[in-house]
């Protein structure tokens, strides 16, 4: 048997087809053209038919199909309640698809579909938790309690990114101050090096971007520390602390088994990232006297860990 999963961005589709070992066995992608709910429910359902006859698959070999909205979700019903950039609000989505192919639709939120698929994925497969961290324009992170999405009463948990680690501190869009995202993001890392490349006119950082600040980017304070510039080190150390703190809170409160860090920066050199990411963690974790601690470990899908997490929501 095969399972459909379909990643709804905030500029394109994709959709994979994947098979009973996890693995992806042909993928589809198009633009997301929005002109209404039933429009686009109708195109979520053309596209899941188009992969499955463009690779000679029969629907009678498709167990569900399943889908990974940014947004909260209510799969019980077959609702998207609502998403981040794209005007969606209480859309009945396994009604509309069933229009056009009754096959059993689940739903999930994007972040929790990709920590869906990294557990399927992890090397033990006896675990029963893992907490996905992506670290890219914000912080997304998806949580898997007892082998389970944990979505909450309302399908809104999980949002760690607006977990306050600064009281009073940066505006965050959500409405409150201080989140853990306006400081350990991949874009707060980049403002960060900013700031310290407007502070230090002498930093490496200047060469490295060619002396354009609108270059730089989230490796741009590792590869200067990396050239031995304080100012670089001074950005990715305060990064880190930041980084940390955050982790330490989801350990402290979950204690899971495992939390896998995801998106551009968790791609950096494991000594200049990881390591000292998981002696942060231990240090400041509640319990680090017990026998088994919290693995803090880097992703392994990247960008094929949403569709595979959804497809396999129907194994929820």
């Amino acid at each position: 048997m095969y399972y459909i999963g379909i990643d709804i961005g905030g500029t394109n589709l994709k959709a994979g087809l994947v098979d009973e070992g996890y693995q992806i066995a042909a993928t589809k992608k198009m633009p997301l053209k929005f002109e209404s709910m039933e429009q686009m429910g109708r195109t979520l359902a053309e596209m899941a038919v188009a992969l499955v006859e463009e690779n000679g698959i029969s629907r009678d070999q498709v167990a569900s199909v399943g889908m990974g909205f940014p947004g909260p979700v209510d799969d019980k019903n077959g609702v998207v309640i609502k998403t981040v950039n794209i005007p969606i609000r209480s859309m009945p989505v396994a009604e509309m698809f069933h229009k056009h192919w009754d096959l059993p639709v689940h739903l999930g939120n994007d972040a929790d579909c990709a920590a869906l698929g990294e557990f399927y994925h992890y090397e033990d497969k006896n675990i029963e938790s893992l907490i996905l961290v992506t670290l890219g324009t914000g912080i997304g992170t998806g949580i898997i309690l007892n082998g389970k999405i944990h979505t909450g009463i309302n399908g809104c948990a999980g949002e760690g990114g607006h977990i306050v680690i600064v009281h009073n501190g940066e505006q965050c869009t959500c409405g409150r101050r201080g989140c853990w995202e306006r400081y350990a993001s991949a874009n707060a890392l980049i403002r960060q090096t900013m700031a310290a490349m407007d502070a230090h006119p002498e930093s490496a950082m200047w060469g490295l971007v060619g002396g354009a600040i609108n270059r730089v980017d989230g490796k741009t304070a590792f590869e200067a520390m990396r050239k031995g510039d304080a100012a670089a080190r001074a950005v990715v150390n305060q990064y880190l602390k930041y980084l940390g703190e955050g982790l330490s809170n989801f350990v402290n409160i979950f204690q899971p088994e495992v939390i896998a860090l995801g998106g551009g920066v968790s791609h950096e050199r494991d000594e200049d990232l990881l390591v000292p990411l998981q002696g942060m963690v231990f240090e400041q974790s509640f319990g680090r006297e017990a026998d088994r601690h919290t693995k803090l470990v880097k992703a392994k899908l990247g960008n094929d860990a949403g569709i595979i997490g959804a497809a396999l929501l129907g194994l929820q």
